[in-house]
């Protein structure tokens, strides 16, 4: 079938390329043109692409080529011009949350694989025993910007209906719980 495609795209080809008007081989890259995109698009057409693309030899190329884009996109991420480029698009808050949020499960899967490494457990548990970093803590988690910060989270958190729910079963077991000593007293009398 492939063979039969490759044969019928020869003889035209041929038969085009011995026409003698430059109007006439307009026409005729127009005509051809249009015959192999039909071609294409029939489903003999679409079966002999695949057959290709299935050739051992043109998957071989395929993976160089892919080992070229790689090489070619890692020089380019790595240049100075890429570090400006990407320093300006993170500056970019719908971009940086788009960015993040791709990278969300790969990132969490980097880190839970990371905390099965000893040597990495080991640099993180020195790294917070550090007592310099020990220090900037305390001074940060005393601080009044984190103080605020913190007092406008519990806000919020006491709006959320889920809160509010969870409270009140806290305060009516709470009540419950408080009269009933009430109760035993008054029937002990």
């Amino acid at each position: 079938m492939l063979k039969k495609g490759i044969s019928l795209l020869l003889v035209i080809s041929l038969l085009s390329g011995c026409s003698e008007s430059e109007n006439a081989q307009q026409t005729d890259y127009d005509q051809t043109k249009k015959m192999v995109v039909d071609i294409l698009k029939t489903d003999e057409g679409k079966k002999a692409i695949r057959e290709v693309m299935d050739d051992e030899e043109i998957k071989q190329n395929l993976v160089m080529n892919e080992k070229a884009v790689t090489s070619t996109i890692e020089k380019t991420l790595v240049s100075d011009k890429a570090a400006d480029f990407w320093e300006k698009k993170f500056k970019d808050p719908e971009f940086a949350e788009t960015m993040a949020k791709s990278m969300k499960s790969e990132n969490e899967k980097l880190i839970k694989d990371l905390m099965k490494d000893p040597g990495y457990r080991k640099m993180m548990v020195e790294l917070l025993q550090d007592p310099s970093l020990e220090t900037e803590m305390k001074n940060i988690l005393k601080s009044t910007e984190y103080r605020e910060h913190i007092e406008q989270i519990l806000q919020e958190t006491m709006e959320t209906p889920e809160f509010k729910s969870k409270f009140k079963d806290i305060l009516d077991k709470a009540a419950k719980e408080a009269s009933f000593p009430l109760q035993s007293e008054k029937n002990n009398i």
